[in-house]
């Protein structure tokens, strides 16, 4: 019998990706739409994408009362406001999994310097999950609150994790260029993100403060025993979607890039949906509309420095494919289930 799935934030880029996957799942039946902008109308009234295969009457944001007939609501809302409105109750009835910043920082206060929000659940906080499938897999079976990491931080975490224990790079080194597509800022009215802002344009933004840099600090540090600062500098590119990040690392020693490729496909084996290109440089083409996040690797010899490159989908492994992967393993579901489609074609 298939499970009951609510979203909450269903018209935004990351919530409509989720209803397109999850209309493919064989294990779910979509229960409540949610959209503060749009409750009355149908979905397929606002994205005729959907006109005669999911017409469901969008619905004012309920998280009290979608728990009690949904089995797992997924959250996309902007950071601040679920840890106001979640408690152990709501917990006890649905599985949360968050799209959003709310449970991702262990610690309150650094969520709260970064992103100048008061965190008001600290004692949920505790009992949450970081849900980067492929490194947190047994902790993710068992939780009810799952903190759904966003696109930077899956493709820089999960492009460096190999090296956090190796001897043959520089952890205080690591530099991390980052690109994303304008979907990673969201459906919201923003002037930065207006198309004759866009186009033809390529920029930096948040140097020095970007508020995903103290998630991939978490993470790596915790993957490698110790402290791990970076520095972090996201860009804006004009295209609609995808994340590419290149990482640059002092190498300690002398080593082949053919170990260095090795080590990675040891510690990624049996993962599906990361993939180690060797001889082929990762792009966001080869990714797009899919959850599969490429890295490939070269050693600049002048240098002495290792350049990893990771690419994905800001709106799947970046967000919707990546809740979907964590709903399937919360529920012992096949975890590529709704989620085994080739990337978008080239042309």
């Amino acid at each position: 019998m298939p499970i009951k799935a609510s979203i909450i934030g269903a018209t935004g880029y990351a919530g409509v990706e989720l209803v397109r996957l999850l209309l493919r799942h064989q294990n779910v039946k979509l229960s409540h739409l949610g959209s503060k902008s749009y409750a009355g109308d149908k979905l397929s009234k606002i994205y005729p994408m959907f006109m005669d295969i999911c017409d469901i009457t969008l619905e004012e944001p309920d998280l009290e009362g979608f728990s009690k007939d949904s089995d797992v609501i997924f959250v996309a809302l902007p950071n601040g406001i679920l840890n106001k409105e979640i408690n152990q109750e709501i917990l006890n009835r649905s599985v949360i999994i968050d799209l959003g910043a709310d449970f991702r920082l262990v610690n309150p206060e650094k969520y709260e310097e970064w992103y100048k929000l008061k965190h008001y659940n600290k004692e949920l906080l505790k009992t949450a999950v970081y849900g980067l499938v492929e490194l947190k897999r047994n902790k993710i079976k068992n939780k009810r609150l799952i903190a759904n990491p966003g696109c930077y931080t899956t493709t820089s975490i999960l492009s460096l994790a190999p090296l956090m224990k190796k001897d043959y790079i520089d952890l205080s080194s690591i530099i991390i260029d980052a690109a994303s597509g304008v979907t990673g800022a969201g459906r919201g009215l923003k002037v930065d993100n207006l198309y004759c802002e866009v186009d033809e344009n390529y920029k930096a933004y948040g140097i020095t403060n970007h508020r995903h840099t103290p998630e991939i600090e978490q993470e790596l540090s915790e993957l490698a025993g110790q402290e791990v600062t970076i520095n972090f500098t996201p860009h804006l590119v004009p295209m609609e979607r995808g994340i590419l990040i290149t990482a640059y690392i002092n190498l300690n020693k002398d080593i082949k890039i053919e170990q260095i490729i090795k080590d990675y496909k040891n510690f990624y084996n049996n993962e599906k949906f990361i993939r180690i290109l060797d001889g082929i440089d990762a792009q966001t083409k080869f990714v797009k509309g899919s959850n599969y996040l490429d890295i490939s690797l070269k050693i600049d010899p002048r240098t002495n420095r290792l350049i990893v490159l990771g690419a994905s989908d800001n709106l799947m492994k970046g967000a919707a494919g990546q809740a979907v992967q964590n709903m399937n393993v919360v529920f012992g579901f096949n975890e590529s289930e709704g989620l085994n489609m080739v990337p978008d074609s080239l042309i």
